[in-house]
């Protein structure tokens, strides 16, 4: 006869090995590999919801007369951390359909990023992507998650979202396309793919 404690631990490690296969494991996935497999997700969900699948380029800057982000708040260490540890900065960032500064503006990005991780470059950001354009205008998803910024690709949870984007869940696949090191400015190149009704 199995103990009720061994049958715990048993179930408790089948769960486990069931959500390492569906997970995958491998964050640094690039985007298409993660539209795969949103695709392939099962049909956990009511029938009347939507998938939508959004490109766009956010342009985080940090230098000149009219920065989009702007430190507002850091630690007693972060000056002599490599990795900035304990800054937090707010931002009002652009977000276009191509990389170039003068593309279509299709949104913002609001919200804070801020250095969590003493090991590597590794943000916390909590965001809310502000659409103000075409059939997506007045609508947002927010976003809350980890990017390690010298990853090639980083993936971060859509939390949620308004108007179009009504109870959103999802995915923001983020690539950095270009970084002034002597600037700080940032092009970011993001897919986003949500499940919303």
């Amino acid at each position: 006869m199995v103990k009720p404690c061994t049958t715990h631990r048993l179930l408790i490690s089948m769960i486990v090995l069931l959500a390492r296969c569906l997970v995958h494991g491998n964050i640094d996935q690039d985007p298409l590999a993660v539209e795969e497999w949103f695709k392939n997700l099962p049909n956990m969900t009511p029938i009347h919801t939507d998938h939508t699948h959004l490109h766009f380029y956010l342009h985080d800057i940090v230098s000149g007369t009219t920065p989009t982000a702007m430190r507002v708040a850091q630690s007693n260490i972060t000056s002599t951390s490599p990795t900035f540890f304990g800054f937090i900065a707010m931002v009002d960032d652009k977000l276009t359909t191509g990389p170039q500064p003068n593309s279509t503006i299709v949104g913002r990005a609001q919200g804070i990023y801020g250095s969590a991780c003493l090991e590597e470059s590794g943000l916390l950001m909590t965001m809310n992507l502000v659409f103000t354009g075409g059939e997506y205008n007045g609508s947002t998803l927010s976003l809350l998650g980890r990017n390690a910024v010298f990853h090639p690709y980083r993936e971060m949870p859509i939390v949620g979202g308004s108007g179009v984007f009504r109870m959103a869940k999802g995915v923001a696949i983020a690539k950095t396309y270009d970084f002034n090191t002597t600037s700080g400015d940032a092009i970011v190149e993001y897919n986003v793919m949500v499940v919303h009704y």
